[in-house]
């Protein structure tokens, strides 16, 4: 049980947390009929990510077991077989699409397009530079759409370009620490084949154009949001902890401790803490209190 829970990477769920940006930014997450349909959103991308993580280390075994670290997952080391994990990414796949269709169907649309995307990215792009990136982002960029796909609701376009760009800057710091990691363990195979396309100033270059553009779309965002009345400026002040955030998450990567960024946001304390300070001030805005 231990192996089959290790398998399915809880510890990754935390980046379906991005399913409650768009009904937050509406300023109508805590609607039950909005609230709901998100929830469910959330759970179902927890059962198909974990199935395509399952997917892609029955596709990687052989060279996870070659990997200092890697060779310790479930099914690299043997404590779960490849069939179980590929009859539980099954079972998982349709108990996520059907839950998705149940909910709406446009949801279902994009549980269907992350499976997609993640099985092409696992099966046949990720060791090609430049386009594994764009699909590393594509997988944060479907999560933030799904939660207005669940409740049908209208997403602004400076939340697709805050989440598409915000995307793509946690993409390249994850590649970018990938390489410093590889760099200073005196790894001179990368431990990914796309790495070996990229520089770390390739990779800092694309990661900071992307905090770049993601900053400005927000501030836009922040002000279009502010129009609803407010007895306090919550949103235009809200791009205050958010800069803060991207900057201290660049802290991170230029450290080259951003290759998980659920580890390094959950471990770092004062992006937390920028984080919650953001929703709350956010919220706030979006809510008109």
């Amino acid at each position: 049980m231990n192996a089959w829970l290790s398998a399915l990477r809880p510890r990754q769920w935390a980046k379906n947390v991005l399913v409650f940006a768009a009904p937050l930014g509406a300023g109508r997450l805590f609607e039950p009929d909005i609230l709901l349909p998100s929830i469910g959103a959330f759970v179902a991308f927890c059962l198909i990510s974990s199935a395509t993580y399952l997917v892609n280390d029955v596709r990687d075994v052989e060279a996870d077991r070659a990997h200092p670290k890697k060779q310790h997952r479930a099914i690299a080391s043997g404590r779960l077989s490849t069939t179980t994990a590929v009859v539980t990414a099954i079972v998982f796949a349709v108990v996520a699409l059907a839950m998705s269709w149940w909910i709406q169907p446009a949801l279902a649309g994009v549980v269907a397009a992350y499976a997609a995307t993640t099985l092409i990215y696992s099966l046949l792009l990720k060791h090609e530079p430049v386009v594994e990136l764009a699909l590393l982002a594509m997988g944060f960029l479907l999560r933030a759409i799904a939660g207005g796909a669940a409740s049908d609701l209208p997403i602004s376009q400076w939340f697709l370009i805050v989440a598409g760009f915000g995307s793509l800057f946690m993409a390249a710091g994850k590649r970018f620490s990938e390489l410093e990691r590889a760099r200073r363990d005196g790894d001179d195979a990368a431990p990914r084949r796309s790495l070996a396309g990229y520089t770390p100033g390739y990779l800092r270059f694309v990661w900071a154009v992307s905090a770049a553009v993601t900053i400005t779309a927000y501030c836009l965002w922040a002000f279009d949001v502010a129009q609803t009345p407010s007895s306090f400026p919550w949103a235009q002040w809200s791009v205050v902890p958010f800069v803060l955030a991207i900057l201290r998450y660049a802290v991170d990567i230029d450290r080259g401790e951003a290759e998980a960024p659920e580890d390094a946001a959950l471990g770092d304390r004062v992006l937390l803490l920028l984080g919650v300070i953001w929703v709350v001030m956010f919220g706030l805005g979006a809510l008109g209190l």
